[in-house]
């Protein structure tokens, strides 16, 4: 496979793609059982599948009661493992089926793992319930009954046997599997728990679990749960139509579960055989178990049982030239609420982190006065949206907010006329103080050529303006006993894109730090579509979204947007965002960030939009995805963390992660990004012909 091939295969970036199938069984017949797992097997092997899943017993039927102690259903059973074992051999695929097995004159519910015409191993169910409608101990014992560690099975000597398996594909070299069996899942402590630590990414879960009201959401709490905990993949898979419904019903329902995020999941109540597929990312459980340290503590402490677990090795034999595009789906916008149902509770939980945090901060000051800088763009809009909010929970008027608006050489008309219908709207107590005299003056002290009436725009031209307006609002801090309260945010402090020291990197205490500017631009819209701040105030916060964003240090014509315009230098923001969340959340490599932008943002798999507007809504070549990306690794790795490690207290909003230094991320200030920017040879400008 070429590198460019390589590049796009799903396999090569860390994923696998799984199934759980759900066929229509015929009670006590194997042999049609078998043909039909049969047809799902091959279709799930031409969707690029490598793990298939299918339910307990699902070669005779759960639903056949004592028809167990029958020797010729029995022997259909094991004829038609046969059947499934020899299909197997034309598939890179392994596959779990549910049989029953006599061993040593005991009967056992089992999980057969095939591969390649291959045997793998076999688990039986440790759990059986026997309780309401299930009478499992009637013709079955539990796995821990068996003190075999292999059995001969269909010409095959020495077949590991056990529930302490673990399987793991030595052409995909995160894929480690481990198989529980229904009640399994409803135990104390599930089996796959263990079979997590001892190193398990997906856990399946074979189960029949027939229907009754309300059971399914318990099922999704317990896979969901189950994933969450383990830091694992856990698939699921109940017995759909043709089990007997003698007193029971069956909804076959399956589902697919990673660290508790639903991926995949069966129609319920379907009266056909199905399939639930998805795309398992196996890097981001790698890369969680890595942080999430109490997991090693965990394999610590239980470390004799996981000493007891055994490997079995196999190869999937994936063909040389195969390459399975992604189907999973991936939002532009990582950390924007994209769920209507949540929207509004996820909105308000990000404004009552930041007033609880800005609040708690005044009364410890014995503050009862703040002083913020307005610019009439996105980010202080924000921060001065949330002061607003402490004032109305402390009890305050909002006349205690002192806003200030500070014109500079840039300040466009637009921006400024934004600052004071802002501030009007809010109800601050507003000021505007031209900065441009005691700028000029600290020019001339500097011997700047622009104090001479030359047009020299360079970064000392920019910061003596960010510096300055800073530098006032310290001061009036000190005037009006009130802390100044910070604009800056999470995007701006992972590309470097603030003054250092007196400019808009510091302040008293920042609300805005670990809120990145796509986030910042939707509550903005959420607030003004919402109406509580009124008419006037709706109108100013949907032209501040829509204005471009600009430090306004340098001076431009007469437009009504800004020359100067941030993302030309540093990037779309709405990219960087992207890239940041990957890096910062799950610490991929840079081509796998790439990758997943790629999926995520190209015309055919258009992502969701969570109220952008159509003009809005830009899209991005892998050539474009590439270029931006070696500018944040850049920024990010090497230019930048001096000024994090010294940011002001800010509270941590998402689980998307914080640059604090106190909190989720501590680097080395003089740290370099080679390592990261080599990696961009891996990607390719173009994605390859169709």
């Amino acid at each position: 496979m070429s590198q460019q091939s390589a590049f796009f295969d799903l396999y090569h970036q860390g994923f696998v793609r799984a199934t759980v199938a759900v066929p229509v069984v015929r009670v006590a017949n194997p042999e049609a059982n078998a043909a039909e797992s049969v047809r799902l097997l091959r279709e799930a092997a031409e969707s690029g599948t490598c793990l298939v899943a299918f339910p307990e017993l699902g070669l005779t039927g759960y639903s056949c009661e004592d028809l167990f102690h029958q020797q010729a259903l029995l022997d259909q059973a094991m004829a038609g493992l046969r059947t499934l074992v020899e299909a197997s051999k034309a598939y890179p695929v392994v596959a779990v089926f549910g049989s029953p097995l006599k061993i040593d004159g005991t009967l056992y519910n089992c999980a057969v793992v095939v591969c390649r015409g291959r045997i793998l191993g076999v688990v039986p169910k440790t759990y059986l319930p026997n309780y309401r409608e299930f009478y499992e101990l009637r013709h079955f014992a539990s796995g821990d009954a068996c003190r075999r560690a292999a059995i001969d099975l269909l010409d095959q000597k020495d077949v590991p046997f056990g529930s302490r398996l673990l399987f793991h594909a030595t052409d995909l070299e995160r894929l480690k599997i481990h198989i529980e069996i229904c009640e399994d899942l409803w135990a104390p402590i599930p089996p796959s728990t263990f079979g997590a630590l001892a190193g398990a990414s997906v856990l399946v879960n074979l189960s029949a679990s027939n229907v009754t009201m309300g059971k399914e959401d318990y099922r999704r709490l317990l896979g969901a749960s189950q994933s969450a905990r383990c830091l694992s993949a856990y698939l699921y898979c109940a017995s759909g139509f043709g089990e007997s419904t003698t007193d029971l019903a069956w909804d076959g329902h399956g589902y697919i579960y990673e660290n508790g995020t639903l991926l995949a999941e069966t129609r319920r109540f379907e009266y056909e055989s199905q399939l639930a597929v998805a795309d398992i990312d196996l890097d981001r459980l790698s890369q969680d178990r890595i942080r999430q340290n109490t997991f090693a503590q965990s394999a610590q402490r239980h470390r004799d049982l996981i000493e007891s677990f055994r490997t079995v090795e196999f190869a999937l034999g994936r063909a040389s030239g195969a390459s399975v595009e992604l189907e999973r789906s991936y939002d532009r916008f990582p950390y924007v609420p994209v769920d209507p149902a949540s929207r509004d509770l996820r909105c308000h939980e990000i404004y009552e982190i930041q007033v609880q945090g800005l609040v708690k901060r005044m009364k410890s000051m014995q503050a009862n006065k703040l002083v913020i800088g307005i610019s009439g763009g996105l980010d202080s809009t924000h921060a001065l949206l949330v002061c607003a909010r402490v004032m109305d929970v402390l009890g305050l008027p909002r006349t205690h907010i002192l806003a200030y608006t500070m014109p500079g050489f840039a300040t466009g008309k637009r921006t400024l006329d934004q600052a004071h219908r802002l501030m009007r709207a809010v109800g601050a107590t507003a000021h505007e103080i031209d900065i441009r005299p005691s700028c000029l003056q600290m020019l001339k002290d500097l011997q700047h050529p622009y104090s001479r009436g030359e047009a020299v725009y360079d970064v000392t031209f920019e910061n003596v303006q960010a510096g300055e307006r800073t530098s006032h609002l310290f001061r009036l801090a000190n005037l009006h006993g009130a802390p100044v309260v910070g604009t800056s945010d999470l995007s701006e402090l992972a590309l470097g894109w603030s003054t250092y020291g007196v400019g808009d990197h510091m302040a008293h205490y920042h609300v805005n730090a670990s809120i990145p500017k796509t986030l910042i631009q939707y509550l903005v819209r959420w607030v003004a579509a919402n109406g509580s701040l009124g008419a006037d105030a709706s109108a100013v916060l949907n032209d501040i979204v829509d204005t471009e964003i600009s430090p306004e240090l340098v001076p431009g014509d007469a437009s009504s947007q800004p020359a100067q315009l941030s993302e030309a230098v540093v990037g779309p923001y709405e990219l960087q965002d992207f890239i940041l969340y990957y890096i910062l959340r799950f610490g991929y490599a840079p081509p796998k960030v790439a990758y997943l932008a790629y999926y995520a943002w190209r015309d055919r798999r258009r992502g969701r939009w969570p109220d952008v507007p159509e003009g809005k809504r830009n899209q991005y070549t892998l050539a474009d995805i590439k270029r931006w990306l070696d500018v944040f690794l850049l920024r990010f790795f090497q230019l930048s963390q001096y000024k994090r490690s010294c940011i002001a207290n800010a509270p941590k909003v998402g689980s998307g992660g914080s640059l604090s230094p106190r909190g989720d991320w501590r680097a080395p200030s003089d740290g370099e990004a080679a390592a990261w920017r080599s990696t961009l040879t891996q990607i390719p400008n173009d994605p390859p012909r169709t």
